[in-house]
């Protein structure tokens, strides 16, 4: 008799073997983390018993990164929704604020790029369009990385600035929004079924950058789901075909999400709650005017390191609402 092989799907062979890595890291990390802490304790021994101060500096900078580390390796644990693990699909858009609005969205993709960039994430633009005079009114990016949905889903919200407008001829205070959306990358997902009968797709030429093959070539993609009246776009690939492909991946990412959102119990984890893109419905502000300071309204995390943020540093306001959702 055949002896049966442990594993007789190969892509089945593959995950698994993933999730078994992956967890054989978790271990070897915790198992660091605790070496580091017994090292620390043999430290602080070595000095009190030889009263040795100047061994202080160096014990309190080893129990900061320690520190450090572990609430890195705890946000992970916190990461345990069924689609923690995906890319993500972030779209920013412009809200009310005009020109200020428009420039606060690149701000936010600034952000949201130097994110990924420190966690080790690729990021693809999708689709962009800019402002009239200045920023983006909207844009679409895939994030490519283990647990980046987990990580970004935190975000999905209105996002508020105050500050003095340079856009503005009498410099005064002004406060503009812009809302991020953030879904999950599923492949191959049978439950979603789309007829071609039930979209429309659109052709147009591309309005980015790109030579001459953007300019004489109508390779960017529209496509409308009828039913749904979801529109995505993608003119950033290539070819038509690729945009396509990349349009109708975003797509069923969005139905994968407006079907989880029918179940109430998976609504908030999902899509979070529908707010306008205006005051009095943001999840976070950004001020810079008259003081610095970022507050999330949802877990009251805070800080007056403004410009941190804006620089990508939202590591504290993802675990915060990481614990606030667990």
């Amino acid at each position: 008799m055949e002896e049966p092989t442990f594993w007789d799907d190969p892509e089945d062979a593959t995950r698994k073997n993933a999730e078994l890595k992956s967890i054989q890291d978790d271990m070897e990390a915790a198992d660091a983390l605790e070496k580091r802490y017994e090292d620390i304790e043999t430290l602080i021994m070595m000095g009190d018993e030889e009263g040795d101060t100047d061994l202080i500096p160096e014990v309190k900078e080893e129990l900061e990164k320690l520190s450090s580390d572990i609430e890195s390796i705890r946000m992970k644990t916190l990461l345990s929704g069924e689609y923690d693990e995906c890319d993500a699909i972030v779209t920013l858009q412009a809200g009310s604020g005009g020109t200020e609005a428009c420039d606060w969205t690149s701000m936010l993709f600034r952000m949201y790029s130097r994110f990924a960039d420190s966690h080790g994430f690729a990021q693809d633009v999708l689709d962009s369009l800019d402002g009239d005079e200045a920023g983006l009114k909207s844009v679409t990016f895939e994030v490519h990385g283990k647990n980046a949905y987990g990580f970004l889903k935190s975000e999905k919200g209105v996002h508020r600035l105050v500050r003095l407008s340079p856009f503005n001829a009498k410099n005064k205070r002004q406060t503009s929004f812009a809302s991020c959306m953030v879904m999950p990358i599923i492949e191959d997902d049978a439950d979603i079924e789309i007829n071609d009968d039930d979209l429309r797709i659109d052709t147009y030429r591309s309005s980015g950058a790109g030579g001459q093959h953007i300019n004489k070539t109508s390779s960017a993609i529209r496509i409308t789901h009828i039913p749904t009246g979801i529109v995505v776009q993608c003119q950033n690939e290539r070819s038509q075909h690729m945009n396509k492909d990349k349009a109708m991946q975003v797509l069923r990412s969005r139905l994968r999400a407006l079907k989880d959102e029918e179940n109430s119990a998976k609504q908030d984890e999902i899509r979070g709650d529908v707010m306008d893109n205006a005051f009095g419905s943001q999840i976070r502000s950004y001020v810079l005017q008259p003081y610095t300071m970022v507050k999330d309204l949802r877990t009251g995390e805070e800080t007056a390191n403004a410009q941190g943020v804006l620089d990508g540093k939202l590591d504290n306001f993802i675990n915060a609402y990481l614990k606030f959702i667990n």
